[in-house]
């Protein structure tokens, strides 16, 4: 059982990485103001004590601790390790993104040294971005200087400033003004803040107080507490948090998570960039994901290069456990090359023009932001060549290898998004080959029977869609696609028609009294009590009256699909199991 410490974005965001395992888990907050909704976790709200916290962890067999509490409450960090130890389980501590420090902003160890850095200034007029509890704090500067506090417009929040005896006629509220308004309202000659990271609106302060021309003042994070005997591994993102989790608790997700091709090169290329440049090997590297997070990722070392075995987690994936490498030189600029394994594009329709290697723009991007100096990398992978003749790249036009892929960095297991995502991808080529109809399809089966029919088309107009039939035509209208043609077998036609657009078994099986329904419709009088699979139908069915339900059929899966694709025309193939062709 995992216990969560929340009441923060971070959380929030904790709550629902938790929440895809299905697992249960306990979400502990101070007070019910906090409370979100959980699909499997339980609240635990009232501020507990390391005694009762130790009680609670015991009762409930706490076996991992997810410390996602706000980077200022010291006294309550204190006693998560306290607890850790006591109880002897490890800590995934969940921080937040931090920006770096620009020389424009005056950094305060502490509120005592943030009075002084102040009074030092020259500060006479200040607005406070500090919240409610650090009204107390500050009190030596604003008893002496014209100073505003901005505090969350609750009555515990005015009740805590009133405690304090901060005069109420200066008190500011979030609800009422953002930082920009208020500095234009207020003119103060400086701000104040937390070291709240991007989650706590740093960024939006920090912007707000530049574009004025006013000075920033800035009360550093704590450091996080330690103890020799406590295990604590940091993150600052969901899928960070996640891989943490599948390691330090590997039971409580199933399936476990993957790292894409995409951060497999760019931690090759970071662990080779760092061998050349100072001559270390670190067994590991950190990679910042393009949501901002960072992992660290495993690599290893050779002659010349660094690289990466790629780990699919539990996602079927012929790029498992395969080497990327990385080759890295110095340039007098930034450039990416493909080598041996990394494919080539040779038709329009994606990211780079043909002739360029199969590395998408976000795995670019990626090593732009991960590496800073002007070094040229190639990207190698050994079996890359061999491995893409099992991949969508011959039927997508990338040619000699694999694609360095990926959107957020990771694999999450039979990822549903993921496979939907390169179903875009092969629209986007279909429609950059001008071909001037798309045709989508189950899998190869239907696809080597309808290509029957339209062998004038080129092999990028060919698109599978697996069971997405309706995500598949959404983004058919939103390229613009003009004309579609769908092929579909009986055994996903009978689910469509029945109006299910996801045609996988997970969600939706065989409904024999609709078929029935089907059938009567089509004037035929059957028995399919004892009905197995679909495809029987061809068998059961009066050779005379095939055509007959296959309109019926047809007809009701375009009454869901064509709705779909407004600005096109839509025609539906529907395909028996000997490659025969019925249409409407």
């Amino acid at each position: 059982m995992i216990l969560v410490f929340g009441g923060t974005t971070e959380g929030r965001v904790a709550a629902k990485v938790l929440d895809e395992s299905g697992a249960t888990y306990w979400y502990s907050t101070r007070g019910d103001l906090q409370e979100i909704q959980l699909a499997h976790g339980h609240h635990v709200t009232g501020a507990m004590e390391v005694p009762e916290m130790v009680t609670f962890c015991h009762e409930h067999e706490i076996r991992l601790i997810v410390d996602a509490a706000h980077p200022f409450a010291v006294n309550l960090h204190r006693n998560i390790v306290d607890l850790a130890g006591q109880i002897e389980v490890p800590i995934i501590r969940y921080d937040r993104i931090y920006p770096p420090h620009d020389k424009d902003i005056v950094c305060c160890q502490d509120y005592d040294d943030a009075i002084n850095q102040l009074k030092a200034h020259g500060i006479n007029r200040l607005l406070a971005l500090t919240g409610v509890s650090t009204i107390s704090r500050l009190q030596p500067y604003w008893q002496e200087h014209e100073c505003w506090f901005r505090i969350l417009n609750r009555d515990e929040s005015l009740a805590g400033a009133q405690k304090a005896g901060f005069p109420t006629d200066r008190l500011v509220y979030y609800e009422k003004d953002d930082t920009t308004s208020l500095i234009e309202r207020l003119q103060p000659q400086a701000i104040i803040t937390k070291e709240s990271g991007t989650s706590g609106r740093f960024n939006e302060k920090v912007t707000a107080a530049r574009q004025a021309g006013i000075k920033i003042f800035v009360v550093e994070r704590p450091k996080y507490p330690t103890a020799q005997d406590v295990a604590v591994v940091h993150v600052n993102g969901p899928h960070g948090l996640r891989r943490a989790v599948e390691k330090l608790l590997p039971e409580f997700y199933p399936l476990h998570s993957g790292l894409t091709t995409g951060t497999c090169a760019t931690a090759a290329a970071i662990a080779a960039t760092v061998q050349m440049t100072t001559g270390e090997t670190p067994s590991s590297v950190p990679v910042v994901l393009p949501d901002g997070e960072t992992i660290d990722v495993d690599v290893t070392y050779s002659d010349g290069y660094a690289s990466v075995f790629k780990q699919a987690g539990d996602d079927p994936d012929v790029t498992n456990g395969i080497e990327i490498r990385a080759h890295v030189v110095p340039c007098d600029h930034f450039e990416i090359l493909g080598g041996e394994g990394v494919g080539r594009f040779t038709v329009p329709g994606f990211d780079f023009p043909p002739g360029e290697p199969a590395i998408n723009k976000v795995p670019r991007q990626m090593m732009r932001d991960n590496i800073k100096e002007n070094v040229s990398i190639t990207i190698s992978v050994p079996e890359g060549a061999e491995i893409a003749r099992r991949t969508f790249n011959p039927r997508l036009g990338i040619e000699g290898g694999i694609s360095i892929i990926g959107v957020s960095g990771i694999v999450k297991p039979f990822s549903e998004e993921a496979f939907v995502a390169s179903i875009r991808k092969c629209m986007q080529v279909a429609k950059a080959s001008g071909s001037n109809r798309v045709v989508i399809n189950s899998g190869g089966k239907s696809e080597r029977f309808v290509k029957a029919q339209y062998t004038d088309l080129p092999q990028q107009a060919f698109v599978e869609y697996g069971n997405y039939i309706g995500d598949t035509l959404t983004i058919a209208n939103e390229l613009d696609i003009k004309n579609v043609t769908m092929g579909v077998m009986l055994g996903k036609a009978v689910k469509l028609a029945a109006g299910n657009l996801d045609t996988h078994s997970r969600h939706t099986t065989m409904d024999k009294d609709f078929v029935m329904g089907m059938l009567h419709e089509a004037g035929i009088n059957i028995d399919i009590s004892d009905l197995t699979l679909a495809r029987e139908l061809w068998e059961r069915i009066p050779q005379e009256r095939l055509q007959d339900f296959a309109t019926v059929v047809i007809n009701h899966c375009a009454h869901y699909c064509a709705p779909l694709l407004p600005k096109g025309r839509l025609t539906i193939l529907l395909i028996d199991d000997n490659g025969k062709i019925y249409h409407s």
